[in-house]
């Protein structure tokens, strides 16, 4: 084995087996809030963010929070309808790659990987400072750990990732 591989098998345990899959699925009720904030993310926060510049545009500019907010639940809804189609039509799987690559061709579907790499960072960097700033509005004394918890969550992610979850 190489040094990468001890080491990573030293930090994280030997990868699942195939057929040790089905012990390590979530239940529904906790899988969905987990997994599903890949497709969220790129939604969630839109309002909040709509919401903070119409502040800074005056109070007069709030009259825009309500066709903005559609717009995003619209979004979302195109979001949802899209992966159902694609579960449908690739139901063994098909991420982003596989998708534009056979409806496409090779450059568009490296695009779409290149492009879900980047989603995924910025989705997982987006979430666990949301989910710190969330928790030290909760617990003022934890915003001095803001930075070491959110690398710690990141940690932990790339941890679960690496080991094998579904």
């Amino acid at each position: 084995m190489t040094t990468w591989t001890t080491w990573k098998r030293r930090a994280i345990g030997r990868p699942l087996a195939t057929n040790d899959e089905h012990e390590q699925l979530l239940p529904k009720r906790l899988a969905l809030p987990v997994f599903a904030s890949d497709p969220l993310s790129s939604v969630a926060y839109a309002s909040e963010e709509a919401m903070l510049v119409l502040a800074l545009a005056g109070a007069g500019a709030f009259r825009f929070l309500t066709p903005i907010s559609l717009a995003v639940a619209a979004l979302l809804a195109v979001v949802v309808i899209s992966y159902r189609q694609t579960i449908r039509a690739y139901p063994d799987g098909g991420g982003a790659f596989i998708v534009a690559l056979e409806n496409l061709g090779l450059k568009p579907g490296v695009v779409a990987a290149a492009s879900l790499l980047t989603d995924y960072v910025l989705t997982v960097s987006v979430s666990a400072a949301a989910g710190i700033a969330a928790i030290t509005s909760a617990y003022p004394a934890l915003i001095e750990w803001r930075v070491p918890l959110a690398l710690a969550c990141v940690v932990l992610l790339t941890v679960a990732n690496l080991r094998g979850t579904k």
